[in-house]
């Protein structure tokens, strides 16, 4: 922790159970969700098939990297249409998009979550496109995003969107600020674009910043509906790309979806007009997923716990954000 970092604090008994489970109705799409409200980044290192497998059976969510094909999306959903009801499909904002979004939605019509990713929501045109997407799902819920403050998590909500991604910068493998100059300290972030959610019946994920269990627990605790996990899902066996092996260590590549990996690998370079805004690093190999979605669950349900919500859905109402100088004791090691 850096000085100006916040802390949860404790302010109620402890207790034996707690519920992670949520249950929404969304405001525009009518649909309702049910399921611990984690979702694993539609990042092409994350949000993969194999990814949605395993967190399925932990009832979280994983949005679909957009890169996946039709036919990719038939074959997934024949065999394992019990994973439909928690994914989203992820969709950029051009007319090939939308063609391709409606492609898949008709091959896979039990697809009810749509994911509208741009890495600048600050635009005319993103937010028709959101409005067109509504037009043509009026029944699916979507997400949309990234955006940071409340006046455009309102902007949105009012176009057609049901969820709306809030975070500009602050991913483990995003150069957004170091790049342009641009961002939002994630927390303040979450706090008031949950505010202003939620004042229209509208929700919010927390996207990005999310560096171990307790951060999970803080995005919660400053009123986030769900939060997007991408380098902590990172790694791992279910993650996109090949092992790599290195002095007899293993490691596999994750890299920001605004770097210049993943444009050469999807676009054939950077666009000249514009910047690289992420980075690409060697991350050690941790095999199964499973052990680390355990261990976030633990953290949060532990949480709870400290702070005295039976619920999840207790938890902002429990917390107290101060500020600290400093939350770790690192004498004998660089434990952060």
């Amino acid at each position: 922790m850096k000085p100006g970092d916040r802390v949860l604090v404790w302010s109620g008994l402890s207790l034996i159970k707690v519920d992670l489970m949520r249950n929404f109705t969304f405001r525009n799409s009518k649909g309702s969700y049910r399921g611990i409200p984690i979702i694993a980044a539609n990042m092409d290192t994350v949000g993969t098939f194999e990814m949605a497998l395993v967190l399925h059976q932990f009832s979280l969510f994983t949005a679909i990297h957009k890169h996946y094909y039709v036919d990719d999306w038939k074959e997934f959903a024949a065999k394992h249409p019990e994973c439909l009801q928690s994914v989203a499909v992820s969709t950029g904002t051009s007319d090939g998009d939308f063609e391709k979004l409606g492609a898949i939605v008709a091959a896979v019509p039990q697809i009810q979550y749509i994911c509208v990713d741009v890495a600048n929501g600050y635009s005319e045109h993103f937010v028709n496109f959101v409005k067109d997407v509504r037009q043509k799902f009026p029944t699916h819920t979507i997400m949309a995003g990234n955006v940071v403050t409340g006046e455009m998590v309102e902007e949105l909500i009012l176009a057609g969107a049901d969820i709306i991604k809030v975070g500009i910068g602050p991913g483990s493998v995003c150069t957004t600020r170091k790049k342009t100059g641009v961002g939002y300290p994630q927390l303040s972030a979450v706090i008031e674009c949950a505010d202003a959610a939620h004042g229209l019946g509208g929700h919010i994920i927390s996207d990005g910043g999310c560096t171990c269990p307790g951060d999970v627990s803080k995005a919660f605790g400053a009123g986030a509906d769900f939060v997007m996990l991408g380098g902590m899902l990172a790694g791992h066996s279910e993650s996109g790309g090949k092992i790599i092996e290195k002095n007899g260590k293993k490691y596999k590549l994750f890299y920001g979806m605004s770097s210049d990996t993943a444009m050469k690998k999807h676009a054939g370079g950077v666009a000249e007009y514009r910047a690289s805004e992420g980075k690409t690093v060697e991350m050690p190999y941790k095999g199964p997923v499973a052990v680390t979605v355990k261990d976030v669950l633990g953290g949060v349900r532990s949480t709870c716990t400290y702070v005295g919500a039976a619920k999840l859905k207790e938890l902002s109402r429990r917390t107290t954000f101060i500020r600290v100088t400093q939350q770790l004791n690192a004498v004998f090691g660089n434990d952060n």
